[in-house]
């Protein structure tokens, strides 16, 4: 099914607390899709357990063509696909990969809709996985930054040395 060199990286919304068992129901279709997990430690009354989270609430990501999205879009858990203009959403590989990078290097990572910030002045990154990526910066709190990711309309705060940015 993702044979065709037209795939891209789409954004689907899922039903909420969803994304992990629509990423396995996607994954036995062969649809390759990416569903960025954090670990997080979580206190109940009788212990302490670490689990994995989607970074993205209600958001996961998949590799198909425009004709596969219909397909997609009937798998259970499935809302709808992100769209812009009118068309879906597309995510260029180098952004996805740079998730996988930050999900790889920090532990500490959380998403902030967008639309609870306000853009800042632009950086680029020194040093890291993230080396000469180009962002928004939020603010800057000691070691914890906000970055800027445009085209999937969120935010990501990492822990990161201030002296890793470099102002434009």
């Amino acid at each position: 099914m993702n044979s065709a060199n037209n795939d891209n990286w789409m954004v689907l919304y899922t039903r909420s607390r969803w994304e992990k068992k629509v990423d396995q129901l996607l994954k036995e279709q062969n649809i390759i899709s990416y569903c960025p997990l954090v670990k997080t430690s979580k206190k109940w009354a009788d212990r302490n357990k670490t689990v994995e989270i989607p970074l993205f609430n209600s958001y996961l990501f998949v590799r198909a063509n425009y004709t596969d999205l219909e397909k997609i879009t009937q798998t259970s858990g499935v809302i709808t696909y992100v769209t812009f203009c009118g068309k879906p959403a597309i995510v260029r590989d180098n952004e996805i990969e740079s998730i996988r990078k930050i999900v790889r290097k920090y532990s500490d990572i959380e998403s902030i809709p967008l639309n609870d910030l306000q853009i800042g002045d632009e950086a680029i990154i020194a040093d890291g996985p993230l080396c000469n990526q180009r962002g928004e910066v939020q603010q800057v709190n000691g070691k914890s930054v906000v970055m800027v990711l445009k085209s999937m309309n969120c935010a990501l705060t990492v822990k990161i040395d201030s002296k890793e940015l470099i102002a434009c």
